[in-house]
């Protein structure tokens, strides 16, 4: 499939495009059944602790049962989207995530960006956004605001893909045109739902664009473009993956044991994220190196989890400290 040149331009000129088809519904089914085992699972230990009735909404669509929980009891919603997200976010390791992360038309149109030597960044998300909960919106930040400060010269392609229709309405993505060029603009620890935040008044002047998508859609952003989601307030989840991408040139902790990392050491020799583990999806030398078999995927992910990295990190400001000032 790959990106045309009218769409690698715009990624280039605008930080961002969109490409619609890329994932069919077909495509999509595997994933959404994967996270409906894990409600269904979450739910059922919910109730042998006592915290959950018999109604668990099992005969609701993918696109509304934890909707339905969250609007039952906000602690059970909130039991079962943790669970989904795990370890920061990327706890989903099944089957189903690394084939999605090693969908081929996907893979293609990465390789017309970053060429054909491809890392699967550790930061992949679950992001199931649940109608009216606040904590669901994710205010404006750049990628690069997480990553180490050595890797904001390099091109780290975030995939942005909805499960479902995304709408203005159910919290599409918003982003900032021709925003990528500054590098990484201040941010702020503890902003809206505790994520990191840039304050609206710091980012530069271009009004923000919606990006409302269909689903198996992506959306295809630079690590240095600002964006943001906002609230549902629809009676639908809206469901979304965000997946990372590099050249295998940029740093990197493949085939590192993050019981050997030294945080003391020079930050330029860790991954732009260290704090989870990487994987090869692309060695055109080499293809034996490509992460396909998921019992090594899973053990990669395990391993961080397991021994968890201390990311020294940018320093950021809290939040609520600019308020003071």
């Amino acid at each position: 499939m790959g990106l045309t040149t009218d769409e690698r331009q715009q990624f280039h000129d605008l930080g961002y495009v969109g490409k619609e088809g890329i994932y069919s519904q077909a495509d999509l089914q595997p994933l959404k059944d994967g996270l409906t085992a894990v409600i269904d699972q979450t739910c059922a230990t919910l109730q042998e602790e006592g915290l959950l009735g018999a109604e668990t909404f099992a005969a609701e669509p993918f696109e509304t049962r934890l909707g339905a929980l969250f609007k039952a009891d906000v602690a059970v919603g909130e039991r079962v989207t943790r669970t989904i997200m795990g370890h920061g976010g990327g706890g989903f390791k099944e089957q189903a995530m690394l084939d999605f992360l090693r969908h081929p038309p996907l893979v293609s149109c990465i390789e017309s960006l970053v060429g054909p030597d491809i890392i699967g960044s550790s930061v992949y998300r679950v992001r199931p956004k649940a109608p009216g909960y606040s904590r669901g919106a994710v205010p404006w930040h750049q990628d690069s605001g997480y990553f180490m400060p050595h890797c904001d010269g390099s091109l780290i392609v975030t995939c942005w893909i909805p499960l479902v229709d995304a709408t203005i309405e159910n919290g599409c993505l918003y982003v900032l045109p021709n925003s990528h060029r500054s590098g990484v603009y201040r941010h702020y620890t503890g902003g809206q739902g505790g994520y990191l935040e840039i304050a609206r008044e710091d980012l530069p002047a271009p009004e923000p664009v919606a990006c409302p998508m269909r689903a198996g859609s992506v959306l295809f952003m630079t690590n240095l473009t600002p964006h943001a989601s906002f609230e549902n307030n629809t009676d639908i989840v809206r469901w979304s993956v965000d997946l990372r991408y590099q050249d295998a040139e940029i740093p990197n902790n493949i085939d590192e044991d993050p019981a050997d990392f030294d945080p003391e050491r020079e930050p330029v020799t860790m991954a732009c994220w260290p704090g989870e583990g990487d994987f090869v999806i692309k060695d055109a030398q080499n293809p034996a190196h490509e992460i396909t078999d998921i019992a090594k995927f899973k053990e990669i992910r395990t391993r961080y989890e397991q021994t968890p990295v201390r990311n020294p990190g940018r320093g950021w400001t809290p939040f609520a400290e600019r308020q003071k000032t």
